[in-house]
């Protein structure tokens, strides 16, 4: 079994159009991206994630954990916790973690979810 490898996930062009947030607040936040592995049945996946401005309700439904390599974005819990987001940043949201994000420039991301 190969190892799958990005070198350099910012220089990627072959990117897949994921559409629009779904629960969007205000604007229309477009979703873009590509898988680098997806697990087996889909329990896990990793990949780059595109996300231009707007604001939304976000639910985590399942543990992911984020390096965000450009952009900017708060996330605030629904119980107040507010996250900023810059380029370098590195999160993990918990399965059911709750809140707004809001995309003040356009996001790029490398994630995995399990």
């Amino acid at each position: 079994m190969t190892a799958p490898v990005w070198t350099n996930p910012l220089a990627l062009t072959d990117l897949v159009d994921w559409g629009v947030i779904p629960t969007m607040i205000e604007g229309e936040s477009r979703t873009s991206g590509k898988l680098l592995h997806k697990g087996p049945e889909g329990r896990s996946e990793c990949g780059l994630w595109i996300c231009t401005p707007g604001k939304w309700a976000c639910h985590v439904t399942r543990d992911e954990f984020c390096h965000f390599l450009e952009g900017r974005a708060t996330y605030v819990h629904e119980f107040g916790e507010v996250i900023e987001i810059e380029p370098d940043t590195a999160a993990f949201f918990p399965q059911d973690w709750k809140g707004v994000c809001t995309v003040h420039e356009t996001v790029k991301k490398v994630y995995m979810i399990r």
